[in-house]
């Protein structure tokens, strides 16, 4: 495929390592990103993802891991490879975009992660909480996680769309329960993302497109959707869920329209 026409990539799920794809993709050529990039859970100083004492998240995806990907780098390396990999979403986003960057935070070896070594050469516009309606725990010694961190790291010319700035910076959204992939994004906070960042017809890539949210949901708001996967397995999953959701994407808008998503 020639990656320097984005034409021929508009509306599909590239299956592929991100970095190698992105790096083979045109200068700002979408409007927005929207990802969260694997977190190297298992390169972990607690008990990692395994308690030992099974109980209610004995059974959780996550315990598995991700297909295709082991989540185990040195944290240098880790760190190195998101940094160059936002290097990358950077240079593809055009003047007027914005990065929507989801991570979490942890303390290992009781050092803080914040991701600062990722994204303190990126401009941060603002942080934003995303307080999930549940979680797991896989260690009785910590209090349950519920929140997760998303890195606003803007262009110069990024405005959000009208009435968006109305929103708070702490957001909460249940959890994707349906859905086989071990780290969904739920709809609604995608939806949340797109609507406030975007207009119609623009393009929102997504580069760790996992099980295709981000592609369902940019489809029923009439966005461009552009999605890299390196798990075939995820790919599948997410033309799957796709073809399934057709009919169902375009009555996204419809659902979150009129309710308040605060």
């Amino acid at each position: 495929m020639n990656y320097s026409n984005i034409s021929q990539f508009l509306n599909k799920i590239i299956c592929g390592d991100s970095l190698t794809v992105m790096k083979k993709m045109p200068d700002k050529c979408v409007n927005l990103i929207v990802t969260s990039p694997p977190y190297n859970l298992k390169n972990s100083t607690g008990n990692g993802m395994k308690c030992g004492k099974g109980g209610k998240w004995s059974n959780a995806a996550l315990i598995n891991g991700y297909s295709n990907y082991d989540d185990n780098m040195p944290y240098e390396k880790y760190c190195k490879w998101q940094k160059e990999c936002l290097t990358e979403m950077w240079r593809l986003l055009k003047d007027d975009g914005a990065i929507f960057y989801n991570h979490k935070w942890r303390v290992q070896n009781g050092l803080i992660q914040d991701r600062r070594e990722i994204v303190n050469e990126f401009p941060i516009r603002q942080i934003i909480i995303w307080k999930r309606k549940g979680g797991i725990n896989f260690n009785a010694g910590y209090f349950l996680p519920t929140y997760e961190v998303i890195y606003l790291i803007a262009k110069p010319d990024f405005f959000l769309q009208p009435k968006s700035n109305s929103y708070g910076d702490v957001w909460e959204f249940t959890q994707e329960m349906k859905n086989n992939h071990p780290a969904p994004f739920p709809v609604a906070l995608i939806y949340r993302i797109i609507t406030s960042a975007s207009k119609e017809s623009d393009t929102v890539l997504d580069p760790f497109m996992g099980s295709g949210t981000t592609a369902i949901t940019a489809m029923g708001l009439k966005r461009n959707y552009i999605g890299i996967e390196i798990s075939e397995d995820y790919c599948r999953m997410s033309e799957e869920r796709i073809n399934r959701n057709r009919i169902e994407s375009e009555l996204i808008s419809i659902k979150y329209k009129n309710q308040t998503l605060f």
